[in-house]
């Protein structure tokens, strides 16, 4: 069965990172988001990957809404172009808002506040709490060393095996998303013992 995806969380890095690729990745995941008429909800900032991906899906049509806490609303760090703006005093009260909002989430590349986020998502499907489609934008290989550490965990039987299926991983926006479309949550459970 197919998701009906018509809003995507997506969690990126308030830098740009070294190079083109990362901010190319961002616009073009812009331009899918658009061209598929799904909306965006993201962490509200004109800074880093998260001000390309912003400013793409918004100039190409998309409804973008930024969720950003009070204090970096205060800095001005609200990006100039959003069709929705909603502010909160902590990142936990954004967080839950930013899930709440979405359909499905994606991590592009990023720092730890970008793992962070996402793991959250991730480890409430795993308890059953949420059952969003989870994808992973996978740029440059730039996530290759954390797909080995979860592979580590499996491993060393910290995580079953099924729950590596709790995420899907590409490095094309497009295909990503067919991915998301297609995702079906893990019914496993966590305990291996």
């Amino acid at each position: 069965m197919a998701n009906a995806i018509q809003t995507v969380a997506v969690y990126c890095g308030s830098n740009n990172g070294y190079g083109e690729s990362y901010k190319k990745s961002a616009t073009d995941l812009g331009k899918v988001l658009a061209k598929r008429q799904i909306n965006l909800v993201y962490g509200g900032t004109n800074k880093g990957l998260m001000g390309v991906l912003a400013s793409s899906a918004f100039e190409r049509g998309a409804h973008v809404t930024g969720i950003i806490t009070d204090r970096l609303k205060a800095k001005g760090q609200v990006h100039p172009n959003l069709s929705t703006l909603e502010t909160y005093p902590t990142m936990q009260s954004r967080k839950a808002r930013m899930i709440e909002l979405a359909d499905a989430c994606i991590m592009m590349p990023g720092g730890i506040g970008t793992l962070e986020e996402f793991m959250e998502v991730w480890t409430l499907n795993q308890l059953g709490e949420t059952s969003k489609p989870l994808g992973v934008l996978n740029t440059d290989n730039y996530f290759g060393n954390l797909i080995s550490f979860i592979d580590h965990m499996i491993e060393q039987r910290f995580l079953p095996s099924a729950h590596r299926n709790g995420i899907v991983v590409h490095s094309d926006p497009e295909e990503l998303i067919n991915l998301l479309i297609k995702f079906s949550p893990v019914t496993v459970k966590k305990w291996l013992d």
